[in-house]
């Protein structure tokens, strides 16, 4: 009984130690890479739906993913884009062949939710959305009681896609911002709580 008892110890700190390695620190954003003027970048925005397969470094999506809702103030917590009461309710994943993880923008990490390609269920009838080689999924969530999601969270959602347009220009990079997507599925396999609100979705790539 005592051996068993050892085994399934180790077995279970292996698990949980393989657990602890779902999470990847993110490079520190390069503001310097969005110095592109604000007036150049809104004349240069553009919604494209054509993508080569050249891969994204993390460098990149770093800087992207500060842009989108990152942590700009870090004494006040405050973030890129404007929240409505501050409920900072948008969450990012990011999805890619390899599966699908949560950004968080205090510990500048991801952290993966999904092994599988859901860039699939992301495209759904629009081929053209799974030959980005990764796509950021925008979902508001109702982590704070002030006021409810059902009522703000599209209009946060907004905010957090002008910022990754505006940051995809100043990258060199292309996206589209889409409502089209696998609503049931993604739900599923990003474990969302019946609160969470799928709202839009961005392909990005070159």
């Amino acid at each position: 009984m005592m051996k068993k008892t050892i085994l399934f110890m180790l077995v279970l700190m292996m698990t949980m130690d393989m657990q602890a390695q779902e999470t990847i620190s993110l490079p520190q954003p390069e503001v310097s890479k969005l110095s592109m003027t604000l007036g150049n970048a809104l004349a240069q925005r553009r919604s494209e739906r054509k993508f080569s397969d050249k891969e994204i470094s993390m460098q990149t999506l770093s800087t992207l993913l500060w842009a989108a809702c990152g942590v700009s103030d870090p004494k006040s917590g405050k973030i890129t884009a404007p929240s409505a009461v501050n409920m900072q309710d948008v969450k990012v994943y990011v999805c890619s062949k390899s599966g699908a993880c949560l950004y968080n923008a205090k510990a500048n990490t991801l952290t993966k939710v999904s092994d599988k390609n859901l860039l699939d269920a992301i495209a759904g009838r629009q081929a053209f959305a799974k030959e980005a080689p990764i796509s950021l999924v925008l979902v508001s969530t109702k982590d704070s009681d002030r006021s409810p999601n059902d009522r703000w969270g599209a209009m946060d959602t907004g905010y957090v896609s002008q910022n990754i347009y505006l940051a995809c220009t100043a990258l060199g990079l292309k996206t589209v911002a889409r409502g089209t997507m696998d609503y049931d599925t993604l739900k599923r396999e990003l474990k969302l709580a019946d609160t969470s609100y799928l709202e839009l979705n961005h392909p990005i790539g070159y």
